[in-house]
């Protein structure tokens, strides 16, 4: 059975790695010199898009690894 302390640093961690994740993904949007959304949304560009999901996937096991330790 899980204990309440575990069950607690195992949510805040969650939310640690998301706040994480969303930073970061926030700096890559805003160091790239196009809006990401505008391109994939109106343009259809399915390249930004694929790199896009590839930057989130690296981002998360980067945070993840960094978490576990």
């Amino acid at each position: 059975m899980l204990s309440i302390n575990v069950f607690l640093a195992t949510i805040g961690y969650a939310f640690l790695g998301i706040a994480i994740f969303v930073v970061g993904f926030r700096l890559w949007d805003w160091l790239t010199p196009t809006d990401i959304w505008k391109e994939i949304a109106e343009k259809h560009n399915i390249a930004l898009a694929i790199l896009t999901g590839a930057i989130a996937i690296a981002l998360s096991i980067i945070i993840g690894s960094a978490i576990h330790g």
